[in-house]
């Protein structure tokens, strides 16, 4: 039988193990021009015995970024600054993977000077904290067919960007209702060129966006991240059957690819989709399950042993565990429990101080 513990060859990257740090946006990217800091290098290095770590979602581009103080990747100071990171858990022994994540509608003009795009010009219900406090979401400008080239072509600077500062590869994040899933949703794709419409449409971006990132760097070094069904950031998938055609047609048309990993964060009542593009992927298959509020736990491990993924994903639990696989390995404890109060902003409390194993 097959353990979370077994190590596992990821695109000819060894692994140590099964289990991978999920991304999660932590908001401390305190350095000139959205960089990353000595401290971020800290605590990513003090999570370096995950079999993978995956960076918190990090801007392709000025226009990309959503959240206060997250880090970009599209500059030479950020380059620099990300390669203390990756040398500090390489020193550690550790593989990570950067996530690439442009926000598209889901951002403010107060965070850039800039307004946030999108594929249509449709408003998300809700609100993005901005250091002014919380503000409504704006009327995204709708990308022109150029503005689409330019977006896509960022993605493929940005990937090579990443291999510039060290990393092991990247992460496309097309879940979360971010701007790839946003293309991939027909509720803020209302477009009727051939960039939306039906779910071939739809899924244009996303595949050429993969096709663009994978031939700048190697598709082995390409991860892609999917959510079918979430409805985070005010995306609609509420159409069962819509959903399973638009993800199917999805994982086809990346598949030829050669991608590092499929990695689908699982929504509510899903885990007959995950099934299904879990057999429909032939490469490696990473799941974030479902956990409703509360962590993903050690009961998650069963899922490798019997063959619903190949890795998993834990968000939480690794936040507040920087040695989650040895306390797993430990019969699952004892484990801190994460703050929620420090989740976001402010200094290496409830980041960098959570205690490992003696």
């Amino acid at each position: 039988m097959t353990t979370a513990f077994a190590p596992y060859e990821l695109g000819g990257i060894h692994l140590s193990n099964r289990i991978v740090m999920a991304p999660m946006t932590r908001s401390r990217a305190y350095g000139p021009g959205q960089t990353p800091t000595e401290l971020m290098a800290a605590y990513y290095a003090q999570r370096a015995s995950a079999g993978l770590i995956v960076t918190e979602g990090t801007q392709p581009s000025v226009v990309g970024q959503g959240y206060p103080d997250t880090p970009g990747i599209h500059s030479a100071e950020q380059i620099a600054a990300w390669r203390k990171v990756t040398d500090a858990v390489h020193g550690k022994g550790g593989v990570i993977f950067l996530q690439l994540m442009h926000t598209g509608r889901v951002g403010h003009p107060t965070l850039m000077g800039l307004t946030p795009v999108g594929p249509s010009p449709v408003t998300a219900k809700g609100q993005v904290y901005t250091h002014n406090g919380p503000q409504d979401f704006v009327t995204p400008h709708e990308l022109t067919d150029t503005e689409v080239a330019q977006t896509i072509a960022d993605f493929a600077t940005a990937a090579r960007n990443a291999v510039a500062a060290g990393f092991d590869g990247v992460e496309l994040h097309g879940a979360n209702g971010y701007l790839i899933h946003q293309f991939l949703a027909p509720n803020s794709n209302r477009r009727t060129d051939a960039w939306g419409g039906s779910p071939e449409r739809r899924i244009r971006f996303a595949v050429e966006t993969a096709k663009a990132v994978a031939d700048a760097i190697g598709g082995d070094k390409v991860g892609f991240r999917i959510s079918p069904g979430n409805p985070y950031n005010d995306i609609d998938e509420s159409d069962r059957p819509d959903v399973e055609a638009t993800y199917a047609a999805l994982v086809d048309a990346l598949a030829p690819l050669g991608l590092a990993y499929l990695h689908q964060l699982e929504a509510p009542e899903t885990r007959d989709l995950v099934a299904r593009l879990r057999k429909a992927w032939p490469g490696t298959f990473v799941l974030n399950p479902f956990t409703d509020t509360a962590p993903t736990g050690p009961d998650a491990l069963t899922l490798i042993e019997d063959g619903t993924a190949d890795l998993i994903a834990y968000g939480a639990l690794f936040l507040a565990n920087p040695d989650l696989p040895a306390r797993l390995a430990a019969d699952g404890g004892p484990l801190n429990t994460p703050d929620s109060t420090t989740f976001f902003g402010g200094d290496e409390r409830g980041y960098t101080d959570y205690p490992a194993l003696a």
